[in-house]
């Protein structure tokens, strides 16, 4: 259709080109409903090549998984003595809120650790310092 008998040219200054006075043909009609309307319907074949995962689960993400929010370094003991007692410095890491002693770093003395939980490479180099870990 040529350009000069289009209806956008005939109706140039009508404000609403002959769609009525109260805006229609402006709005959700032209691009199939606001949001993620049709993704079901006829906006299938947009979805699958510009969002394939919006439908789905994410089958890594576990919501009861126990995560641990605060931990240490075996190797960042050296400041948290609180007593001695038998030649052992003891240090109650549960108290501090720390849940996870790790096993980074170099045990210079012998501790005596209280924490609820460690790793074995942690136990390792405190026993071999001299120390022990209390669950």
């Amino acid at each position: 259709m040529p350009t000069r008998i289009r209806k956008v040219r005939k109706l140039r200054g009508s404000r609403t080109h002959g769609y009525g006075q109260i805006g229609q043909h402006r709005h959700s009609g032209k691009q199939g409903g606001h949001g993620n309307a049709g993704l079901h319907k006829h906006k299938w074949s947009w979805m699958v090549i510009n969002d394939p995962d919006h439908f789905s689960k994410d089958q890594y993400d576990v919501h009861n998984r126990n995560r641990i929010s605060r931990w240490l370094n075996v190797g960042e003991l050296d400041g948290m003595q609180t007593k001695t007692s038998e030649g052992a410095i003891s240090v109650d890491l549960t108290s501090m809120g720390v849940e996870k002693l790790l096993g980074s770093g170099d045990v210079k003395r012998a501790y005596n650790i209280k924490v609820e939980s460690f790793t074995e490479r942690a136990k390792t180099k405190v026993e071999e310092a001299g120390g022990k870990i209390v669950e």
